[in-house]
């Protein structure tokens, strides 16, 4: 059975049991503060486990895409070095939302992997929750007598706290738990030790394949466990170990699943896979076919690679697989985008945006490979200068540390490279550095949140901010979150709201609330959590129970801001190409930020012509058109733009000013004419294929002007005339003129140095030795040693300059003696005293660095070599 029949025969068999078959959510989280990524089935339906939202549906089922690399759950170390655990997988999984509960989940999961599947019955266990005594938590009997029906009891085994009571964090819905083991050893294997011995002990082959959760608890801020008012079943299949199990094999990476990659690996690399555990070239491919998966899936579903949050979780991942390919398959060239083409052959019928999204997704990896093979080499010449400036063979954790934290370069790899060298790593002093770092980043990112403090159940909360900026609300919830990095805060919820929650590129509302004493409450940022739109203060409402009046203040200016990104993308698309699409927007009330699909700079020809575009439509006065709670396919049919990184529901809102026409949840101007005027204040590149405009309107634009107009003022001024054109051109005449009266007066002091230099020359045998330490620019020092190379035979020349406080060593080698001397091996050597680097060739050879002391040190040498 192939891994595509596989993941179709599941979802097919909860289709026959009456449970609506749904798509997997993005793997990249945008509205959930304690997630950067779907790490498990049940993420995209927190919602209705919360009670914040019903489902449509009560019974659902699907394949999501998940990434375990960062938090409570991260398997990043352990990929590579065994066979089961992955950054990337897909969780199968079923789910009832106050609908059926324990008996139906034990039966159809019994059912689908005995009948459906035909796994052997005698090569699975079940466990089930022992009870913890203190929290008061009982056995789970009902699941105990319900699992009866359909094994053995002796295959029933007892699970603790750890292995069979599932929590979604710190807080929130949590239960007792149903594993599912299979026992994939041989029969001689199990003849020897049964398999219940070995059930949630890290055997590679007895592996849990399948988890039902009951949710019937809440976890709440201080410990305490409330009854869920609905009994709730989330399960969860890891697909890649179903399919180990059903395709007969003894490793993940033996499926179909993974072999596709692999060959592609061979290929490019020359070098034959062969499973082993401990064979380092076998880690690396299983890390490379492993991460390939991660990062195409975070690219395609918005998250580029970056220097923070979710992008920095993604770059890391990226760079572990190259630095692999780098260290252990040679390749020191990029590598890794080689293989999104086979992986969007294979997983693109079940996940078409790998498909869509093929060529950006390979474009983005190269250039970051390009990027980071440059660090690698940075990284290979400052640990050599560390080697060569060291008094013993042992280089600090310290300074390992800078080089980790700093450059980013693998501390495995710079312990490989010391070890191959003879030098010892201080490798505690590294892990203390390292254990001090994630300790500061820990204690900021720490936030303690109790619970909601509920003051009305009845009241729907309702965003009415499209429709007005005003209302009269009441708090149907609040609670106290402290934090290092923010203080103490408050978070409010109302039965209704203007405020717009941060979302979709566009910053959160700022206002204040007012009590009916007149008490004034500001409030300094909007959020939406798990479908909540939370209002966050510093100190909370007085008469916190009765109505107050809430007000947004300065939402015109992203409006206004929010809707050039709507005319933006029209004027690129227009003059670019069709090929350009959003790859992500950032709005606030002081500037535009917009990140497209494109592959070159933009001329200045093209940046005037889009400026004008979009100023044009400013100043035909468009009127917004918006179309609210229309079906997907009404939006697609009417031309609507759906955006990349965006998930959208059943129901949309399209937003149309003219052709212009998005899907989108923002807020906008009432007519283009509020925007003012659009000006574009820098254009670059962010990624492979990608270019970021940055773009001010309104008051910006205005302040803009006023500030250009300043200038001009003062520059007239300074000039003492009105047309500065054309006294910027006198003035650059002059300057031509002057440069060329300088370069003149170099040329004739060069020859008289030359003249000079030539009496200091050191005989040394047959040969002559010019070692000598100047201020001269490099420009004039190149022109006397390459006069001298030519007028002194049998000669080399060494001369090192302070010029402008930076040090700087020049190498000649007269022709002559080019086949016995090299004027690049010499200025490298001579380099490590001034901790820098530098070549040519046999003749010439320069190098610059950062230690100006070691100038007479690389003077002592060069006299030595």
């Amino acid at each position: 059975m192939t891994s595509q029949e596989i993941r179709q025969k599941f979802l097919d068999f909860f289709k026959s049991k009456g449970h609506e078959v749904v798509p997997s959510a993005p793997i990249v989280l945008k509205d959930d503060p304690t997630l950067m990524f779907s790490n498990s089935g049940m993420t995209q339906f927190k919602d209705f486990f919360l009670g914040y939202k019903e489902p449509k549906n009560r019974r659902v089922a699907d394949t999501q895409k998940c990434l375990r690399v960062s938090g409570k759950h991260n398997d990043l170390d352990d990929v590579g070095r065994d066979t089961y655990h992955h950054t990337m997988f897909e969780m199968l999984g079923n789910w009832s939302f106050g609908d059926y509960f324990k008996k139906e989940a034990i039966a159809w999961a019994w059912e689908l992997l005995t009948e459906v599947y035909k796994i052997p019955k005698e090569n699975l266990y079940v466990t089930i929750f022992e009870g913890d005594s203190s929290e008061n938590l009982e056995r789970d009997q009902d699941a105990y007598n319900y699992w009866k029906e359909h094994i053995a009891e002796d295959r029933i085994l007892n699970g603790n706290k750890k292995d069979n009571f599932w929590e979604m964090g710190e807080q929130g819905p949590c239960g007792p738990c149903s594993e599912i083991h299979v026992d994939l050893r041989s029969p001689e294997e199990k003849a020897r030790i049964s398999g219940k011995e070995l059930v949630n002990n890290d055997h590679p082959q007895v592996v849990e394949i399948w988890n039902l959760v009951f949710m019937e608890f809440n976890r709440k801020a201080d410990g305490s466990l409330e009854k869920l008012p609905k009994q709730n079943v989330d399960t969860g299949m890891g697909f890649e170990r179903l399919c180990m199990a059903l395709q007969g094999k003894s490793s993940n990476y033996d499926t179909d699943v993974f072999t596709p990659l692999i060959e592609k690996v061979e290929e490019l690399s020359e070098m034959k896979y062969t499973g082993k555990l401990d064979d380092e070239k076998d880690i690396a491919i299983r890390v490379i076919v492993d991460h390939i998966r991660a990062v195409s899936f975070a690219i395609a579903d918005g998250q580029l690679p970056s220097n923070n949050g979710a992008g920095y979780v993604i770059r890391r991942i990226l760079r572990r697989a190259i630095r692999y390919a780098f260290t252990f398959l040679g390749q020191k060239e990029p590598f890794i985008y080689k293989l999104v083409t086979t992986l969007a052959h294979q997983m693109g019928d079940a996940f078409p945006e790998l498909i869509k999204l093929h060529d950006f997704i390979k474009n983005v990896i190269k250039e970051e490979e390009i990027s980071f093979l440059r660090t690698l080499e940075q990284g290979l010449l400052m640990l050599d200068s560390m080697m060569n400036s060291a008094t013993d063979k042992v280089i600090s954790g310290g300074r390992a540390f800078e080089l980790y934290d700093t450059y980013g370069f693998p501390i495995d790899l710079t312990a490989l490279i010391l070890t191959e060298k003879g030098f010892t790593l201080d490798e505690a002093g590294f892990e203390e550095k390292l254990q001090q770092q994630k300790e500061r980043s820990r204690a900021a990112a720490q936030m303690k949140t109790d619970d909601w403090v509920v003051l009305r159940e009845d009241d729907e909360e309702e965003f009415i901010g499209y429709d007005t900026l005003e209302a009269i609300v009441r708090v149907t919830k609040y609670r106290k979150v402290e934090s290092q990095k923010d203080g103490t805060q408050y978070h409010l919820v109302f039965n209704v709201t203007p405020f717009y929650p941060e979302g979709g590129g566009q910053v959160g509302d700022k206002g204040f609330v007012v009590s009916a004493n007149g008490n004034i409450t500001y409030i300094i940022d909007t959020k939406k959590e798990n479908n909540l739109i939370i209002h966050i203060v510093e100190t909370l409402p007085t008469n916190i129970d009765e109505p107050l009046k809430a007000e947004v203040h300065g939402r015109i200016l992203a409006e206004a801001n929010h809707t050039a990104t709507h005319l933006l993308h029209q004027a690129l698309r227009e003059i670019l190409g069709n090929h350009v699409e959003q790859r992500g927007s950032r709005v606030d009330m002081e500037s535009l930020r917009f990140d497209f699909s494109h592959f070159q700079k933009l001329t200045d020809e093209e940046l005037c012509e889009i400026e004008k575009k979009v100023n044009d439509r400013i100043h035909q006065k468009i009127p917004l058109q918006e179309h609210r709670n229309i079906t997907m396919q009404q939006a697609l049919d009417a031309g609507a733009m759906a955006l990349f990184g965006e998930k959208y529901g059943d129901r949309v809102r399209m937003i149309q000013f003219g052709e212009s026409k998005e899907l989108c949840g923002g807020t906008h101007v009432k007519n283009t004419s509020d925007i003012w005027h659009f000006k574009i204040v820098s254009e670059g590149a962010v990624a492979a294929g990608i270019r970021r405009i940055e773009a001010i309107t309104r008051d910006r634009v205005k302040l803009y002007f006023y500030e250009l107009e300043d200038k001009v003022e003062k520059l007239s001024q300074i000039l003492k005339t009105k047309d500065l054109v054309k006294s910027v051109e006198k003035l650059q005449d002059e300057n031509t003129q002057l440069k060329a009266e300088l370069e003149a007066f170099k040329k004739e002091k060069a020859k008289g140095e030359t003249a000079n230099w030539k009496n200091d020359f050191a005989d040394k045998g047959d040969k002559k030795l010019l070692a000598k330490r100047t201020s001269l620019d490099a420009g004039t020092v190149k022109d006397i040693v390459f006069q001298l190379k030519k007028e002194i035979p049998q000669s080399v020349i060494v001369i090192l300059s302070d010029a402008g406080e930076k040090p700087m060593i020049s190498v000649g080698v007269s022709a002559d003696l080019e086949g016995k001397y090299h004027a690049g091996n010499i200025v490298k050597e001579l380099a490590k005293e001034i901790q820098g680097g530098g070549g040519g060739n046999p003749g010439f050879a320069t190098a610059g660095g950062k230690n100006l002391d070691g100038l007479d040190k690389a003077l002592q040498k060069a006299q030595e070599i």
